[in-house]
């Protein structure tokens, strides 16, 4: 069983940035992808950001594509998501997820973390 454990949301002024880091640990972290799923009050939980097990494969969602950056270190057991240019409709809760396949399927996540709240203000 994967444990997830996310950390680096906090509250920050629209245009800026937040770096949000995600630790695994239960399996070989390596061998699988990783993603990032938000939500929003009121909102279902939509997909953010995923990538492969080796990195060399990324996937946005449209709304955060050229502002968001996924990238994982397989050394550290850690996936992170570079957010910029943060806007108010960022605002949700944000969830990095485990892939059960080595390649990015979006509906290919079978473990979340339990989420670190990430508020934009305007």
């Amino acid at each position: 069983q994967v444990q997830l454990v996310e950390s680096g949301g906090g509250l920050v002024q629209a245009g800026g940035s937040l770096r949000l880091s995600c630790a695994a640990s239960g399996r070989t972290f390596s061998k699988y992808s990783m993603g990032w799923f938000r939500q929003a009050p009121g909102k279902e939980r939509e997909f953010v950001a995923a990538i492969s097990w080796t990195g060399g494969t990324t996937d946005y969602t449209d709304s955060v594509k050229g502002r968001f950056t996924i990238s994982r270190d397989n050394a550290k057991d850690t996936v992170y998501l570079q957010m910029n240019s943060l806007k108010p409709e960022d605002t949700a809760v944000y969830s990095c997820a485990a892939g059960q396949y080595p390649y990015i399927r979006i509906d290919g996540f079978g473990s979340w973390g339990q989420g670190t709240q990430v508020t934009v203000s305007s």
